[in-house]
């Protein structure tokens, strides 16, 4: 985007025009520039240009702003827009850009893929330079466990090859937009520039290289959205558009954290207000977004990533605490020009039903429709740590594993539903298992041949743990290897235990067996009550893969006539860990222990 002033009057200038810039050729031909410059609020023209109207000009209550509405027809050209305000103090000129080939036919992240989590301020720091910088708050302590420690996005393209070798297909990265606030910005969610890539961690042309490099090793780039809320040092809380643009007018009131008023059918709208209004923290305003003008920008905002970067899906932060009627609004609107595009949604729930609600294809009682495809599945998460963790019973042990696949009922689509051990808000799974290797890899055996879309957090292969801590700041430990005077580096292998090496080969492992048999990407599910301190579950239909779970501290005997229906007759299998070769009539496994059967 070129921003200037007129030719004969230079004594002002457009302090922001956002989206940045747009594009010929999308569905949707309405386009609403946001005119950021003092006195903005005043009539604005169009210079002709052939395809595109200027339909009308809307203001809020600041006059600082002005809501510029184009239509941009199919005839349309790329090329310069030319708008002028109507003193001639301002002009600028707006850059229309042709889109990628296939952009709007692109796919998004679906079972076929494993997602890679990472926290980029602590995974790898590729350029020191940017560590500190003169123009923003806060600078980098790596000492401080809630402080910047350096890791950037040249760190994460230096290592993309490590994450092709370790098998993963995606890569979701916390915010790495722009967080120029005094303190605790390392993590990204407190966002004062959402057009920009924060200095720190690069810029916005780089994450655009990140996106091309991936892809050239086969891994797509999710972008982690927050629709809900901002950063409060963002330059809208000095001079608020309009002034219900902030929940409970600017002031704040925190939330209540009580998602189930959503659904409630017998909720408040005190109730409801407080939930889905209140702020998070003092540092992060909620913005509200049944205000016209910032639905549009949020909307644009999130179809301007996917079109500049070239991105695969969106992580949804704190989705349902955002309004649902805007939530509608946005997912639709996304949709309708990406329509294979997929975007998760976080619902911390364990409940099957609260969280089933906001996915595409339910039927609420309430009448509300969705449309988000993919839900982050806690339900599982929780269930597999009380499963490895607990002494094994009719209620205890492997039953709420099975009794959280159950629940699958309630779902729309289960197969569209986030698996994971752990994430960047809660302990590591290895912390969460209390440091036991062989549970840790009993766990990521489920997770990664269960139904679902498989998510690992950065490390998880490598047992990074939090210890006693439960500080966030801990849990998103630096990666080994990613930063100077590490004695241990994961890239290589250089300084790790022998039992950190064994689950990195263990879970490379893993990932090949999962990347080579469309099973357990797609296939169908059968699973069977716990039985003797073992899980079994089957993917696939025409041929089957058997997965059996030990969490004992012996090596027991399968009864394999329980599995009749998934063996119909077949003598024998191939183990796919081991590649060792099974008759079928009397299977061992070993203590604490996995068997992948490919019939």
């Amino acid at each position: 985007m070129l921003l200037c002033s007129p030719v004969t009057f230079a004594f002002d200038s457009v302090r922001r025009v956002e989206p940045l810039n747009w594009w010929v050729g999308m569905s949707n031909p309405k386009l609403q520039i946001m005119v950021t410059a003092p006195g903005a609020k005043q009539s604005w023209a169009l210079k002709r240009y052939d395809g595109v109207t200027l339909e009308s000009v809307e203001f809020g209550d600041s006059p600082n702003y002005a809501f510029i509405n184009l239509n941009i027809s199919e005839k349309a050209k790329p090329g310069e827009l030319e708008l002028s305000s109507n003193d001639d103090k301002y002009r600028f000129y707006y850059t229309l850009s042709a889109r990628a080939k296939g952009s709007a036919d692109r796919e998004g992240f679906s079972t076929k893929d494993v997602i890679y989590l990472i926290t980029p301020d602590r995974f790898a720091n590729g350029d020191e330079h940017n560590d500190s910088l003169p123009t923003m708050k806060e600078k980098a302590d790596p000492t401080f466990r809630g402080g910047r420690h350096g890791g950037d996005l040249a760190g994460v393209i230096t290592h993309l090859d490590y994450l092709q070798k370790l098998g993963v297909s995606q890569l979701w990265l916390t915010p790495a937009l722009l967080n120029d606030m005094e303190t605790y910005s390392y993590h990204g969610y407190s966002i004062t520039d959402l057009y920009q890539v924060d200095p720190r961690m690069g810029d916005n042309s780089l994450y655009k290289t990140l996106s091309v490099e991936a892809k050239a090793r086969g891994i797509g780039l999710i972008m982690d959205m927050v629709p809900n809320h901002i950063g409060s040092e963002h330059p809208w809380m000095n001079d608020l558009p309009t002034q219900d643009w902030i929940n409970y007018k600017g002031q704040f009131v925190g939330t209540s954290h009580a998602r189930q008023t959503v659904q409630d059918t017998h909720a408040s709208e005190f109730d409801k207000k407080r939930f889905t209004d209140g702020w998070f923290v003092p540092t992060m305003p909620d913005m509200n977004q049944r205000v016209s003008f910032l639905g549009n920008y949020l909307t644009q905002n999130a179809i301007w990533w996917i079109e500049f970067a070239d991105l695969s899906g969106f992580r949804v932060d704190t989705f349902p605490y955002s309004d649902k009627t805007f939530l509608q609004f946005w997912l639709k609107s996304i949709l309708a020009e990406y329509p294979n595009f997929n975007i998760v949604g976080e619902e911390w729930t364990s409940e099957a039903g609260i969280s089933a609600y906001w996915q595409k294809g339910h039927q609420n009682k309430d009448g509300y429709e969705s449309y988000l495809p993919t839900m982050m599945d806690f339900s599982l998460q929780q269930a597999l740590v009380k499963a490895l963790n607990e002494e094994e019973n009719w209620n205890t042990g492997w039953i709420h594993v099975y009794q959280s696949i159950a629940k699958d009922f309630q779902f729309a689509d289960p197969n569209h539903l986030l698996i994971f051990g752990d994430n960047h808000d809660m302990s590591r799974i290895y912390t969460q298992l209390h440091q036991n290797v062989k549970n840790t890899k009993l766990a990521m055996t489920l997770l990664l041949t269960m139904r679902g879309i498989p998510q690992l957090y950065y490390g998880t292969e490598v047992l990074l743990d939090n210890g006693e801590s439960d500080d966030h700041g801990d849990i998103r430990i630096d990666f080994p290897g990613g930063f100077k005077n590490q004695q241990a580096n994961a890239f290589t292998g250089e300084g790790l235990s022998r039992e950190q090496r064994e689950m990195q080969l263990y879970t490379e492992k893993l990932l090949e067996i999962r990347n080579n048999y469309p099973a357990l990407q797609n296939g169908g599910l059968i699973h069977f009550s716990p039985f003797d301190e073992m899980y079994a579950y089957a993917r696939g239909d025409e041929h089957p893969i058997l997965i059996i779970l030990n969490k004992g501290n012996v090596q027991k005997t399968v009864d394999m006539n329980r599995f009749a229906e998934i063996i119909r007759g077949k003598v024998s299998a191939t183990e796919l860990l081991s590649g060792q070769k099974y008759e079928l009539e009397n299977v061992m496994i070993g203590a604490k222990s996995a068997l992948l059967l490919a019939l």
